[in-house]
């Protein structure tokens, strides 16, 4: 079995469809997201999944996926946003090199637009992605090997400096290198809490 070279977490918005794959052509591997995963299992899209099955339903799929994915992808996998919610998911995050694409509330606005169609947040979309930041920032944190700032970047600048930060993390583990220790690094990207014990 082969793991993802990187697995990217992150609430809507962060970032994870459009730095994946820029980071994925950087280290020279193949980039797949879990909600594609998923629209290939079921054959119908994410919204018609919620739509005409229900959320649970998406979500038995959501985590099937992610355990293929963690199995079996040797590139960059995305999870999807609410993936990490789920208790079996975590168990398998833990060990692997997770890159958490942190986002402020107003950039996560701007950036999903809050006008194109996510089952999530329908209704009250800015009160409800409130909500879901503030119930899944610490999960996203806990699983963090190292957290990305994404905000005022441009991806093709995340992308580049996750690359080196990975490449230079690596070395430091085994023991080729100074690398990244816990905390800033020179790009002003952090760490992750438990990035130093990896």
């Amino acid at each position: 079995m082969t793991s993802p070279v990187v697995i990217l977490i992150g609430p809507p918005g962060a970032g994870k469809s459009t730095v994946g794959p820029l980071l994925a052509d950087e280290l020279g591997v193949a980039f797949t997201d879990t909600d594609t995963m998923v629209e290939e299992m079921a054959r119908k899209p994410v919204s018609d999944i919620f739509t005409s099955d229900g959320e649970a339903v998406f979500r038995d799929l959501e985590r099937t996926a992610v355990a293929r994915g963690v199995a079996s992808h040797p590139g960059v996998l995305a999870l999807g946003g609410g993936a990490v919610m789920n208790t079996d998911t975590r168990r398998l995050l833990r060990g692997q090199r997770v890159v958490y694409l942190a986002t402020g509330f107003a950039a996560a606005v701007h950036r999903t637009g809050l006008d194109v169609p996510r089952p999530l947040l329908l209704g009250n979309p800015r009160a409800r992605l409130k909500e879901l930041l503030a119930e899944r920032v610490p999960v996203y944190e806990s699983l963090a090997w190292i957290t990305v700032r994404t905000d005022d970047h441009e991806p093709q600048e995340i992308a580049d400096d996750i690359a080196e930060t990975i490449a230079a993390r690596i070395a430091a583990e085994a023991g080729e290198g100074a690398g990244v220790t816990a905390g800033e690094d020179d790009a002003g990207w952090e760490s992750g809490p438990a990035a130093e014990h990896r």
